[in-house]
């Protein structure tokens, strides 16, 4: 049996943007589906160019 989805969502701490991984980001070239572990470590959020160390997760 496999396990259940990660349930994060993570958020920019600098504009709110939030990565949902169900949800990806395909206009930013990554695919639904996308944990947040296989976002590329140089990946800038979208809204305003933040890092992925800016983000936290969010349990919704």
């Amino acid at each position: 049996m496999s396990q259940p989805a990660d349930p994060r969502v993570w958020d920019c701490l600098l504009c709110g943007y939030s990565y949902d991984p169900a949800a990806g980001a395909p206009d930013h070239g990554i695919a639904a589906g996308t944990p947040w572990e296989a976002v590329p470590a140089d990946w800038a959020c979208p809204e305003c160019g933040a890092g992925k160390g800016d983000f936290d997760p969010d349990i919704r």
